[in-house]
């Protein structure tokens, strides 16, 4: 199987596999978070809760099997010495904006499947959401930005 992950990608970059695969399932996940956002706002709840939830999962699945691995391999390493040389700073920024996103993501993925506990629970969705929601396409933007400029462009 790391055979497989670590052959020349298949979208024509310097990239893995693994990194390509990465890319698609990220963009996915960030069309599927648009799909139910636009379905919330058309008033089909129900199935927005099953889209975002099914796209959280599979973006939690994705940071928790591939991204945190590859940060603390690559990047963590370099860091304070490298924080302003390559990709490090934008990497450091796109972890920590990340992992705000990935977090408030998930609590209200929790909230909103009422997998919390009542004095935790908030009944004024749309901050949150749309909080979580823009951190989640910030991160996405920033991490394309990584794979865009390793290997792209190739620094």
């Amino acid at each position: 199987m790391n055979d497989l992950l670590n052959q020349p990608g298949f979208l024509g970059t310097r990239a893995t596999f693994l990194s390509d695969l990465t890319l698609v399932l990220i963009l996915t996940t960030a069309a599927l978070f648009t799909i139910g956002w636009q379905l919330a706002r058309h008033r089909h709840y129900e199935i927005h809760r099953w889209v975002q939830t099914t796209s959280g999962c599979l973006n939690a699945v994705i940071v928790l099997v591939v991204m945190i691995k590859s940060f603390i391999v690559h990047i963590l390493p370099g860091i304070p010495g490298k924080l302003l040389q390559g990709d490090y700073g934008v990497s450091m920024v796109h972890a920590v904006v990340g992992t705000i996103g990935l977090l408030l993501g998930i609590f209200v993925i929790l909230r909103g499947n009422e997998l919390v506990p009542r004095a935790i629970r908030f009944s004024c969705y749309k901050p949150f959401m749309r909080t979580s929601y823009a951190l989640y396409m910030l991160a996405t933007l920033l991490g394309v930005g990584i794979y865009i400029a390793a290997f792209v462009i190739g620094i």
